[in-house]
């Protein structure tokens, strides 16, 4: 990514672009503006006059345009799939299961958002409140800013942009600035199934626009780094604004000694190396009960060097895409590096591959323990360390001795064994013979613990938190007085009492006997 601008005299940008590049070439594949925070005002400004509009539509009215929506990018599922294998230089395998997600996305919050946003009736004993009807009911928040990441351009930018518009906001998404062109794709379908204007816009830039965004939204859904999260959640306090944090995560699958090796190693291949292992619930660390290691570790080892990396040419061309952002081939070949002198073998892979495009083997590392930085720190890579055990205790104790929280993995047959240890896990999501389906599961909840994020997306919270909670107390039948106003009667407080006793106590005293 190559950045160019003229200043006006003042200072402020003009004419300021941003070059984005084809990680698994190097070619420029088209330019983006890089948004002033004028222009992110502006466009904040333009989201709130549209906003009032869009949440008066009934839940029924929104979910039409959401299948228009669905229906463009059917139809349109090559152009979106193109341009997401040439910004993020993933697989088009990879690519389509963006396409699936959004059109699920859309489908779920379509049909789900009125159930989950439903108007909720309260029913309380007090004697100060006998003869009320009460309920909830969710108020959108207003604008929602999204800022997307660089590793899925749709599912992660305008996949979080759905649920917040079906809940009645705007949404002004801020994609990562190397991979702008999908979320501008998905600005035009709105326009080309005639959304109401304004209701969505992209503004495209750098940090600084993202930063003007947090600035001026009345919510922040955030996916990115837990350093960059701790700021804009620093920001989001001050302003006194709720934000919504998806961030680092170094998730681990413990394989026990009952597993089916197959299913074992098929899972964790996959979720290790799929989109590059460039996701936040990438597998990123392997726990092995010792009987079943060697076994194991024969069997990934063939399988990782039948795995194929270089530069996407349609489906089945590769198994593992480019690297997307320039910074993090140092980081991966500095996590190898770290783990080699500290006494890790290096059984496939560990190196850079040479150009063009930004390339790093398929790596799978042994001897590995948690002196390493590649067993503590998020590498966000194709690499994998496999560490052995002695039992499922000591694997539960290394999965959760770590900063983060957002996903683990367990691969058993035993089903009550495995519950049991995943109820132990601290980490926000548990998959059992599996790892990351549960994200398209759009009714489960995924959403990190400790330093991976705050809220989460998918699931009735996934919806609600871009909402108010507005509480509603009706009397219907009034009368002139109620007992407990001023003046006080003594006499009055003396029969609530009795009331209260009445209600509570009697219940209370049989209880005891």
């Amino acid at each position: 990514m190559a950045q160019t601008r003229s200043l006006t005299p003042d200072g402020a940008g003009a004419d300021a672009h941003i070059a984005v590049d084809n990680p698994a070439t190097g070619a420029v594949v088209g330019h983006v503006a890089d948004a002033s925070a004028q222009e992110v005002a502006q466009a904040v400004a333009r989201a709130r006059r549209a906003q009032p509009g869009w949440a008066e539509l009934s839940a029924r009215s929104r979910a039409e345009f959401f299948t228009r929506g669905r229906r463009w990018l059917l139809t349109h599922r090559q152009e979106i799939i193109d341009s997401i294998v040439a910004e993020n230089g993933k697989t088009q395998e990879d690519a389509i299961v963006e396409i699936v997600y959004g059109v699920s996305a859309l489908a779920h919050w379509a049909k789900r958002a009125r159930h989950y946003l439903a108007d909720t009736k309260i029913r309380s004993l007090s004697p100060f409140v006998l003869g009320r009807s009460m309920y909830t009911r969710r108020v959108p928040l207003g604008v929602v800013g999204v800022i997307g990441p660089w590793n899925n351009p749709l599912i992660n930018s305008f996949g979080d942009a759905i649920p917040a518009l079906a809940a009645g906001n705007a949404v002004v998404l801020k994609p990562s600035e190397y991979t702008p062109l999908t979320a501008l794709l998905m600005e035009k379908m709105t326009r080309e199934c005639g959304w109401p204007k304004d209701v969505f816009q992209v503004v495209t830039g750098a940090g600084a626009t993202g930063q003007a965004l947090v600035d001026t939204a009345d919510f922040v859904m955030f996916t990115g780094s837990t350093k960059t999260g701790r700021a804009v959640a620093a920001r989001a306090g001050e302003r006194l604004v709720p934000c919504s944090l998806e961030l680092g995560g170094k998730d681990a699958l413990i394989v026990l000694a009952d597993a089916s090796l197959e299913r074992a190693v098929n899972v964790t291949l996959h979720g290790a190396l799929c989109n590059g292992g460039q996701m936040c619930t990438s597998v990123e660390r392997v726990y092995v009960e010792e009987p079943v290691y060697d076994a194991f570790v024969a069997r990934l080892r063939r399988r990782f060097e039948e795995v194929t990396s270089g530069r996407p040419a349609g489906l089945g061309s590769t198994d593992v895409g480019a690297m997307t952002f320039p910074p993090q081939m140092s980081i991966v070949e500095d996590h190898v590096k770290d783990a080699v002198s500290r006494g890790a073998r290096v059984l496939v892979g560990g190196h850079a591959a040479p150009g063009p495009g930004r390339f790093f083997e398929p790596t799978l590392l042994v001897d590995v323990d948690h002196t390493m930085t590649c067993m503590r720190e998020e590498t966000f890579g194709p690499t994998l360390p496999v560490m052995k055990v002695a039992s499922a205790e000591e694997a539960v104790r290394l999965v959760n001795d770590s900063t983060y929280g957002l996903q683990a993995s367990i691969i058993s047959s035993n089903m009550k064994r495995a519950r049991h240890l995943a109820e132990r896990l601290e980490a926000g999501c548990v998959t059992i013979n599996d790892a990351q389906t549960n994200y398209m599961a759009f009714g489960l909840p995924m959403g990190g613990w400790k330093e991976s994020g705050l809220g989460v997306r998918h699931g009735a919270e996934g919806i609600r938190k871009y909402t108010r909670l507005q509480a509603v107390s009706v009397n219907r039948f009034p009368t002139r007085r109620d007992l407990h106003m001023i003046p006080f009667d003594p006499s009055a407080y003396r029969s609530i009492l009795r009331l209260v006793d009445l209600m509570y106590g009697n219940r209370l005293r049989r209880r005891s006997r």
